[in-house]
C-alpha cells in the first residue's frame, strides 16, 4: 500500500463512525464546542466524546483551544470544513419522514437557511449565489471568480473592508456544493464576510445553538436592497 492510499484510508476511517461524524457536523457551525456540550449532541458519555475528539484532533481534522480551564474544540480549517460538506452532498437524501413537529421544524429551518463554517447556505445562501450571479458580481462559467464589478460591489454596497479580502490564502471564491439544495452556493473569503458582515448587521441571526439562521426584517429589507433578494 501506497502512502498516499493509507493516509487516506486513515482520513476516511475517521468519518467512518457515527459519533466522530456527528460532532464533525456539528462543528460545521463555525464555532468553538466543549467536550461536553458534543458529548451530549451526539448523545455518548463524556469520556466517550473525549476519546474520539483525541483522535479527530491528531487526524488533523478538529484542533483544540484552550480558554483558561475551560478546553474548546473546532473544525481545524476552511478545508477540513468543506471536506465534511463536501462528503455530506454526496449523500442521497433521507426518504424518512421526520419524526415530530420539532424535527420536522428543525429539518424545514436548516434547509431554509444555515451556515456552512464560515458562510451562508441552504435556500438562503444558493439565493444570494444566484443573485449576485445575475447581476454580474460573480461567474460561475468556468468555477467560481469574482468580477472586476463584484469586488468593487463588495467594498462599495455591501460594506465589507477592502483589507479582509486581502493576503489570504483561501480563495476570494469558491463553489461550495449544498447538500440540501443540490447547487453551489459561495463560500471562500467573499462568502465568510458577507455572512460576517449579515450577521453584525443583525440581517441574518442564529436559531438556538445550531447551525439553522434566520433572516430578520432588517435582513428582509436588507438583502431586497442590496441583491434584490424577496
Amino acid at each position: 500500500m501506497t502512502t498516499d492510499a493509507a493516509g487516506l484510508a486513515s482520513l476516511a476511517n475517521l468519518l467512518a463512525d457515527e459519533t466522530r461524524a456527528a460532532m464533525c457536523l456539528a462543528l460545521l457551525d463555525g464555532r468553538a464546542w466543549t467536550a461536553g456540550e458534543l458529548a451530549a449532541h451526539a448523545g455518548v458519555a463524556r469520556s466517550t466524546a473525549t476519546e474520539h475528539l483525541h483522535q479527530l484532533i491528531g487526524g488533523g481534522l478538529l484542533a483544540e483551544e484552550r480558554q483558561g480551564r475551560h478546553r474548546y474544540v473546532r473544525l481545524a480549517d476552511a478545508s477540513a470544513a468543506h471536506l465534511i460538506e463536501d462528503l455530506s452532498a454526496h449523500l442521497t437524501p433521507a426518504r424518512t419522514p421526520a419524526h415530530g413537529l420539532r424535527q420536522a421544524t428543525a429539518a424545514a429551518a436548516m434547509k431554509r437557511a444555515r451556515t456552512c463554517y464560515d458562510h451562508l447556505a441552504g435556500e438562503l445562501g444558493v439565493a444570494v449565489t444566484d443573485a449576485m450571479t445575475a447581476r454580474g458580481l460573480l461567474d460561475q462559467r468556468a468555477g467560481f471568480a469574482l468580477t472586476d464589478r463584484g469586488l468593487a460591489w463588495l467594498t462599495a454596497e455591501a460594506g465589507i473592508d477592502p483589507a479582509g479580502l486581502r493576503r489570504q490564502r483561501r480563495p476570494l471564491a469558491r463553489g461550495c456544493l449544498d447538500w440540501t439544495e443540490r447547487r453551489p452556493h459561495l463560500a471562500g473569503v467573499a462568502g465568510a464576510r458577507l455572512c460576517e458582515r449579515f450577521m453584525a448587521q443583525r440581517w441574518v441571526v442564529r436559531i438556538g445553538t445550531g447551525r439553522a439562521v434566520k433572516v430578520t426584517p432588517a435582513g428582509l429589507a436588507g438583502l431586497h436592497d442590496l441583491l434584490g433578494i424577496d
